[in-house]
């Protein structure tokens, strides 16, 4: 550091000196009340290059899982409307089981039969109709297709149900399929029932799966974005005591900077003495 002669009055070195200390002051206190003002302890690049490129990343990945969170919830909700379509198609196919032991009964006429058929045909109708309203956002759940969900935020973390197509025709019990126009020919159509009960069934414990496994990445996901977000705040948020500490000893830095430079305005003056 500098010291200037005070005998020499052109150039005031500790005037020079006591001011750039008094703007370092000045520039530090405004910065603590920046990160007071805004709770983050790092706002620009300059300030720490190494934690805000560290606390950039870590906040893309905590905003990019809370977007995968959003998806998981879809995913189970979509999943959802499939398991309550199926359910009401299980409670459909027993109803439709229930009527064709009736049909297998010797003691119905035909008048009867023709009644029972026409319910059937009514039912396997409704079957149809179920399957074409199960949409979520415009997407029919019962597709061919595989569903695939973003449920991390890395390209690899996703996940791939497959519900499947379904209809009254794919689970034999069109109004086609199924015949009572007798007692033999209702027993026979028995086994295609009992076949479509079955399948809905296992497509049901599949569904049960896929949405235990969601649940399980939800709360992995959850875990993980606070573990992320509890680093983030490490490095990049404002520890307002520590902030605060500083601020008054700036402050008090700041006012003895300002007295420095006027008592070292006044030094040369001391020349005058020798006059």
């Amino acid at each position: 550091m500098a010291f200037g002669d005070l005998t020499r009055i052109n150039t005031n070195i500790q005037s020079m000196q006591s001011l750039f200390e008094l703007q370092k002051s000045n520039s530090e206190l405004g910065m603590r009340q920046l990160r007071l003002a805004t709770g983050t302890r790092i706002n620009s690049a300059e300030q720490d290059s190494a934690g805000f490129s560290i606390g950039t990343k870590l906040e893309s990945r905590v905003r990019g899982q809370a977007q995968a969170l959003a998806n998981i919830g879809d995913a189970k909700s979509m999943l959802t409307i499939a398991e309550g379509s199926l359910g009401t198609i299980q409670e459909i196919l027993m109803t439709m089981k229930e009527k064709v032991i009736q049909g297998a009964n010797d003691t119905v006429g035909s008048f009867e039969r023709t009644l029972i058929n026409n319910q059937l045909k009514a039912l396997s109708t409704e079957i149809n109709s179920i399957i074409s309203t199960s949409t979520f956002n415009g997407v029919s759940v019962f597709t061919a297709g595989t569903f695939s969900f973003q449920v991390g935020a890395s390209s690899s973390d996703t996940f791939a149900v497959t519900v499947g197509a379904i209809s009254a025709g794919a689970l034999g019990v069109s109004s086609t399929s199924l015949n009572v126009s007798s007692a033999a020919s209702a027993t026979g159509s028995l086994s295609g029932i009992d076949n479509a009960i079955d399948s809905i069934a296992s497509t049901l414990g599949s569904l049960g799966d896929n949405q235990l496994a969601l649940s399980f990445k939800e709360e992995n996901l959850n875990i993980n974005m606070i573990n992320q977000e509890s680093a983030r705040s490490r490095i990049m948020d404002a520890d307002f005591a520590k902030e605060q500490i500083e601020i008054v000893k700036l402050q008090i830095l700041q006012q003895t900077g300002i007295a420095a430079v006027s008592q070292a305005n006044t030094g040369p003056q001391i020349v005058l003495s020798l006059l």
